[in-house]
């Protein structure tokens, strides 16, 4: 049996003394933590949680979140994690496609979700994280939870579907990615294994827990029954304030973060030693923030991660000792590293035919953590997983040593400060506008944000606009990190391929063809 609740039991039956969370000025121990997980899943049991019904969260990273990561499962539910950064009508399109019963938020977005309550149309009990007196139409976490009873595991398992991820899609709609116990139980232990992190750790929890990659670093803490340090917000120079007052040694930064960390004015202030494991990922890293990053942490080991949620989400890692510029091991720091143990991949062509070594096709992954599809949409997941491996969206090849190399995306999304931004979406929102009669949104090279969104626009015949004008119409439709951050404008039509598709490769050359490395 593989359940995700196998993991705070174990914690708390190993290290029962142990320091479980650190958030703020709270801590807790792994005794405790497990104490609430267990009353939490009381509490949602008395609000009518039945086996397999949703509960989604909308909240910053906190102790509580971590529980909840846990407790819906014990209780016998699906946790749905919600983006934070999202619009207001696409909480609400995320929360209905769910079907969630229950939705939990944090006191940062009560009046958020005031603003579409009446559109929510599945949501029945709604839940206030913190300490101050809810508003009408919303319960106390705190106050529920005194008044509920620890409740035995519901003995969710394999199978079972665990969280609902939902990511954006290539045509503009939000798709929920299933992940069962099984499947993440043992995506879990293969990153554990490739980072190699151990009980002894202090990680730093600053990944969005609504991410897969939060969640798993969250996860792994209660498998090793380590310690997690919780930030709600990333702020450079909080990290290295907890870095230094914490005594932390894995630290998981995607690269836009490190680059504002090993930048940081007052880093000379901060003792550092404690560090000895540093992963990143999640967007392209410039060589010079790696650089930098190896001088400021020179014992430190680095591991490049590299994954999608669909995937597990870890698909490969770059170990330490390819983090090297000279020796037998140097020439692999542009790679994203090598399959983890127990996941395949193969390169394909258009046909789905295996490509050689060398040769740049289609990412495809078959593996226990992988993915069974998407919530609700058994066409798409049949596209996805054709022939039994996951088609991935990202181009790339491998070397004759098994090591991938990314080379662009086959489905367009932007990773832009390590979110996923689909063009897509951001291209609909454009096209509404009336002087707009032709756009192509594609990514280019960010210093600061590893890619940015760039809008490419053709006008109409007499219409005048410029760019700030249009980036403030998309901050009107969409989340801030969705939006243009620069436009180009255009009067030749775009270059067609033979079936009168816009090559967006065509459009993204100019601006990548120095950088080495397209994504």
């Amino acid at each position: 049996m593989l359940s995700l609740s196998q993991f705070p039991r174990r914690a708390a039956a190993i290290n029962s003394q142990g320091i479980a969370t650190i958030c703020g000025e709270r801590q807790q121990t792994w005794s405790h933590f497990l104490e609430r997980v267990k009353k939490a899943a009381g509490m949602l049991q008395n609000l009518e949680l039945a086996a397999n019904d949703r509960v989604a969260i909308l909240s910053p990273n906190s102790d509580t979140y971590m529980e909840y990561l846990f407790s819906v499962n014990w209780a016998g539910g699906v946790l749905v994690p919600l983006n934070t950064r999202l619009a207001a009508p696409e909480i609400s399109d995320w929360i209905n496609d769910s079907g969630a019963k229950i939705l939990v938020v944090s006191e940062d977005f009560v009046d958020t979700i005031a603003t579409i309550r009446d559109d929510i149309c599945t949501v029945e009990k709604l839940i206030l994280l913190g300490e101050t007196e809810p508003p009408a139409g919303l319960l106390s976490h705190e106050k529920l939870l005194l008044e509920a009873a620890a409740i035995e595991d519901a003995g969710r398992k394999d199978d079972d579907l665990a969280f609902l991820f939902y990511t954006g899609g290539t045509t503009g709609k939000s798709k929920g990615v299933m992940i069962t116990h099984a499947g993440l139980y043992i995506n879990i232990l293969q990153w554990i294994n490739a980072v190699g992190v151990t009980e002894d750790d202090r990680f730093l929890i600053i990944p969005p827990m609504f991410h897969a990659a939060g969640g798993e670093n969250s996860m792994a803490v209660a498998a090793l029954a380590a310690t997690a340090c919780i930030m709600p917000r990333f702020d450079p120079l909080a990290v290295l304030q907890d870095i230094e007052s914490r005594r932390l040694t894995k630290i998981p930064l995607v690269a836009t973060m490190l680059d504002m960390v090993v930048n940081h004015p007052q880093i000379a202030e901060f003792d550092l030693s404690s560090v000895r494991k540093i992963t990143y990922g999640a967007s392209p890293i410039h060589e010079r923030v790696l650089t930098r990053s190896l001088e400021v942490f020179p014992q430190a080991e680095f591991c490049q991660v590299f994954g999608q949620t669909e995937g597990g989400p870890t698909v490969t890692v770059l170990p330490p000792k390819y983090h090297v510029t000279t020796g037998p091991n140097a020439g692999k720091l542009k790679s994203a590293g090598v399959p983890i143990i127990g996941v395949e991949l193969k390169i394909v062509d258009e046909q789905d035919g295996e490509l050689p070594s060398g040769q740049t096709g289609e990412i495809c992954v078959r593996g226990a953590g992988v993915s069974p599809g998407y919530w609700h949409l058994p066409e798409v997941t049949a596209e996805a997983l054709r022939g039994g491996w996951m088609h991935t969206g990202d181009a790339g090849y491998l070397d004759e040593d098994g090591f991938l190399y990314i080379a662009d995306r086959i489905k367009d999304m932007i990773i832009s400060g390590a979110e996923n931004v689909y063009p897509a979406e951001v291209e609909a929102v454009l096209l509404k506008h009336k002087a707009i009669i032709e756009c192509a949104v594609i990514g280019i090279p960010s210093e600061k944000w590893g890619e940015q969104v760039h809008a490419i626009v053709r006008l109409a015949a007499g219409q005048s606009q410029d760019e700030a004008a249009l980036i403030a119409y998309c901050k009107e439709h969409l989340a801030g990190y969705k939006c243009i951050r620069s436009v180009e404008f255009r009067q030749q039509p775009f270059p067609l391929s033979a079936a009168n598709k816009v090559l967006k490769r065509e459009l993204r050359r100019p601006y990548w063809e120095d950088q080495g490395r397209t994504i």
